[in-house]
């Protein structure tokens, strides 16, 4: 390689492991995110960092747990909100000292107040919105409305600088901004980062009507996010056709995920009813977004780099966006053993058939706590729906076998779930006691 490759990283937002046809959807096709993982690895068992938006996104750009990374929760959206802060670096942050040069688009939804925003944390330039989520249309956040209180807000910019772009889908827009962006910095000597987080297919749910008329045979609630799904398909295959028009595709290491499972919160629909939104598919999987079962938290993961990662792999390992940070750093030039992180470099596993570097994996979400260790889940006063109480105190389960996590084996394998549960809550307390140490005093009301 003459030079360090590019990166462009991918994010969907509220998209359930099986809503891509390369991870098994049969009602709709994603085919330009199928041709990525046709041309790289396909991760069957990556996993967010967490069942919500704001700590698994925080997990993705600083490769730690988001209790280490500073965020826990979803973020609030009004103009001051807290959120990560540049102590904690970014992958962007760290990119950037090497040389790079980096760009964000889209949903940045780790902080508002002025040190929190995507420029005072390793980015070039933003383009985007900062809050939760937005109307597609209008550019608004009227999600703060909910206290009853609170004025909705637009929320669109360009780096520091407000703007108003009326009556353009978002999809188009950051897909349009995306390849405006990689035509810009492509032809550079120095290479790029590009992040490129679309909010779709969050609720509201907008799409234009040549997206709907694609998928007439779908019922309504399943329609709308085959749209949704088809504006952001549409769009990875605009980004990579630019990069192979450029001639930078086979040096550019892409990757795709999904901040967190499907939701099923009813405002999805907005029909007027209080019943659950049914859109999003879990693959089979058990729980939903803001849940730690394996529907909350396990999504697709794609890695396409076609000059350093072998095409047509299915990869089984367990790995997690934390392990991105390390990855890329290690792949740009640097040294991930100079920061403080609790993500793995896979490289080895995407491209030796390496075992995940990983002991153990652990999750926190309020007062749920969960480890996978080897094929063993363990989940502790796991909910599905967010509200609801836990379904059991413990639960233990073999993925390997039970994916779905249908059979709680709990009972049947007490050393284990004793071995793991005391795992599981001696990284919780060590996670609080940071927390406590570095971040809580400085941390306000969020949601």
């Amino acid at each position: 390689m003459d030079r360090r490759p590019n990166f462009v990283i991918i994010m969907t937002d509220d998209q359930g492991y099986g809503d891509l046809s390369c991870m098994g959807n049969t009602d709709f096709l994603t085919p330009h995110i199928d041709e990525l993982a046709q041309s790289g690895a396909r991760f069957t068992n990556w996993y967010s960092n967490s069942p919500v938006c704001s700590p698994s996104r925080a997990s993705l750009l600083t490769g730690r747990y988001p209790g280490n990374a500073g965020v826990r929760a979803i973020l609030a959206g009004h103009r001051k909100a807290t959120g990560l802060i540049p102590e904690t670096p970014t992958i962007a942050a760290t990119v950037r000292r090497l040389g790079y040069h980096t760009a964000m688009v889209g949903k940045w939804h780790l902080g508002l107040q002025e040190r929190s925003r995507p420029n005072q944390n390793g980015f070039d330039y933003f383009y985007g919105f900062m809050a939760g989520c937005i109307d597609y249309y209008s550019h608004i956040f009227y999600w703060s409305m909910a206290d009853g209180q609170t004025n909705p807000s637009h929320d669109l910019w360009e780096n520091d600088r407000e703007f108003y772009d009326n009556g353009k889908y978002f999809t188009e827009m950051v897909t349009d901004k995306t390849v405006e962006k990689i035509r810009e910095l492509g032809p550079s000597k120095d290479p790029f980062l590009m992040y490129v987080a679309y909010n779709a297919p969050h609720y509201p749910m907008h799409a234009p009507r040549k997206y709907l008329d694609r998928f007439p045979h779908l019922p309504p609630d399943r329609r709308i996010m085959a749209a949704m799904l088809s504006a952001v398909d549409d769009g990875v295959g605009q980004i990579t056709d630019e990069l192979k028009r450029l001639g930078i595709f086979d040096n550019t290491v892409i990757f795709f995920q999904s901040d967190n499972g499907p939701s099923r919160e009813s405002r999805n629909w907005m029909d007027g009813c209080t019943d659950p939104y049914y859109g999003g598919l879990p693959g089979g999987l058990k729980g939903h977004k803001y849940s730690l079962f394996e529907g909350g938290i396990r999504v697709p993961g794609i890695f396409c780099w076609p000059e350093g990662i072998p095409a047509g792999q299915v990869i089984d390992e367990p790995c997690a966006a934390m392990d991105v940070f390390p990855t890329l750093l290690k792949l740009a030039g640097g040294k991930p053993e100079e920061y403080e992180l609790d993500g793995k470099d896979i490289f080895s596993v995407l491209t030796d058939g390496a075992p995940s570097p990983h002991e153990a994996l652990y999750w926190e979400m309020e007062q749920q706590t969960a480890i996978r260790q080897g094929a063993y889940k363990l989940v502790l006063e796991g909910q599905l729906v967010e509200g609801e109480p836990p379904q059991a105190p413990v639960f233990l389960s073999d993925l390997s076998a039970d994916p779905g996590e249908t059979t709680n084996l709990a009972e049947q394998m007490p050393e284990l779930t004793a071995q793991m549960r005391e795992k599981a809550l001696k990284w919780r307390a060590g996670l609080e006691e940071n927390w406590d140490k570095k971040f809580a005093a400085a941390y306000k009301a969020t949601t």
